[in-house]
């Protein structure tokens, strides 16, 4: 199946015309406009540097439900012992920015400088959202998304310090879940969040439930301010 080259209009294809490995686009930019819509409708930007922007809705969807979160004992015991403190939207930029520093055996990374400065005009909209993890007043780790609705789009998270990005997905977590959000997007598959709870749902049943929680108010602002989850 051809991929849709997208022009100037914003605007997506239909998901269903979605390639095998879950390409639907390619082209367009990283307006908020543009990103919001794709959101809205399941779709997000993934490409590494030097590359055209690609447009991703893979099925199946990796998915957390916050009701079916799971803590291993070994992070329980972690959490007890209150080695870290949590905040919200304190310095979204940075986070962003150790999100994108290349991993072990990772020689790039798909957080290029246009997509940094795209989500952080997301940020300053109120959309984007960071949570930082911190430990004797160092940033030991954290994570970042894009809030919509009842929905939370996580994107990517980085660690300094042993389990400082866990406790961030753990207590980010029950946060929405006490707020009653219904679905966080982990996109694709990964081994170490599947540890969490999370796992794979049709394309169809993720955008039924996508559209159930965008009939919600977005909580938009800086949550850190807003004291959403005191």
């Amino acid at each position: 199946m051809p991929i849709f080259q997208l022009s100037s209009d914003i605007s997506f294809p239909p998901v269903e015309l979605t390639s095998e490995i879950g390409i639907l686009a390619i082209g367009g930019d990283l307006s908020p406009e543009r990103l919001l819509l794709g959101y809205q409708n399941g779709i997000f930007p993934w490409y590494s540097e030097g590359e055209p922007i690609l447009w991703w809705s893979p099925d199946p969807r990796f998915v957390l439900f916050p009701d079916e979160l799971r803590i291993s004992r070994s992070m329980r015991k972690v959490l007890r012992k209150n080695l870290f403190s949590l905040t919200f939207d304190r310095d979204f930029r940075r986070v962003m920015f150790e999100c994108s520093q290349p991993r072990k055996n990772q020689p790039g990374t798909w957080i290029t400088p246009e997509m940094l400065n795209a989500y952080c005009v997301l940020h300053e909209m109120g959309f984007a959202h960071s949570i930082e993890v911190w430990q004797d007043d160092e940033l030991a780790g954290g994570l970042y998304g894009v809030s919509l609705g009842r929905c939370f789009f996580a994107e990517s998270m980085f660690t300094r310090i042993d389990n400082a990005s866990k406790a961030a997905l753990i207590i980010l977590t029950e946060k929405l879940r006490d707020k009653g959000f219904m679905l966080i997007d982990c996109q694709v598959y990964t081994r170490h969040v599947e540890t969490f709870g999370a796992r794979d749902i049709l394309r169809s049943q993720f955008r039924e439930i996508l559209s159930r929680a965008l009939q919600y108010k977005t909580y938009r602002g800086n949550w850190g301010e807003m004291a959403l989850f005191g």
